[in-house]
């Protein structure tokens, strides 16, 4: 399976149990990263995640926060040799990790947010294309 179907296809089955599990609706927005900050802030609510857990979750809130770039801003899904087992989204030649912040945000580490992640590319893409 092709890196791009690979990621839409967990991206959805993420929709599929925040709906079920936590009666959120997510769109495929910016916006929809603020309900799934609300779902990791639940899911930490009782401790930090681990094991299996842990792994199911940073993949489905990883491939969502990344199909969620690829649709907003017309990006890539794709691999890269720095994240095995994990895919990023390239977007204007720039490099996005969203598994990187999924686990951040995942492991409760302070001020990290998958909304925040999302709607700061587009900053990081213009600085990008400054010449020096």
């Amino acid at each position: 399976m092709d890196p791009a179907d690979s990621l839409r296809e967990v991206a959805s089955q993420c929709v599929g149990l925040v709906a079920a599990q936590f009666g959120r609706d997510l769109d495929w927005s910016l916006a929809s990263l603020d309900e799934l900050d609300a779902v990791c802030a639940e899911l930490l609510s009782d401790g930090p995640l681990d094991g299996q857990r842990l792994d199911l979750w940073w993949k489905l809130i990883g491939a969502y926060t990344g199909e969620v770039l690829v649709r907003v801003y017309n990006g890539q899904g794709t691999t890269h040799e720095q994240t095995p087992g994990a895919f990023v989204v390239v977007v204007q030649g720039n490099t996005a990790f969203p598994f990187g912040i999924a686990e951040r945000v995942l492991s409760g580490e302070p001020y990290k947010s998958l909304a925040s992640f999302g709607r700061a590319l587009p900053a990081i893409i213009e600085r990008s294309a400054r010449p020096d």
